[in-house]
């Protein structure tokens, strides 16, 4: 899987592929991952996302829920952080698997 972000200081997008390497379709997935500073979630598109504290927990919508084998998915969000530090999630998890970065 692989997290492109785009830092703009105080507010950041995030570009999120999930990558399934498998021999078979993944058939819904959730995503979850800490963000290492105060960053916020403002939006997301092809995902459901909620935050506690700063743990994301991702849901495919209807229409990104299958991952076919060798295929992906993509999702994006957008946030902000009041220190103006927004740094890459240190670890991923998807179906409760740690995922490969990268």
């Amino acid at each position: 899987m692989t997290y492109r972000l785009s830092d703009w200081g105080s507010s950041f997008n995030a570009d999120v592929t999930i990558k399934n390497g498998g021999a078979t379709a993944i058939n819904g997935w959730t995503l979850v991952f800490s963000f290492p500073g105060d960053q916020t979630i403002n939006s997301v598109w092809n995902a459901k996302a909620t935050q506690s504290g700063k743990r994301v927990t991702a849901v495919n919508e209807s229409w990104t829920g299958t991952i076919p084998a060798g295929g992906s998915v993509n999702f994006g969000l957008n946030g902000r952080s009041t220190t103006g530090t927004n740094g890459v999630p240190a670890q991923f998890t998807l179906n409760g698997a740690v995922c490969a970065k990268g």
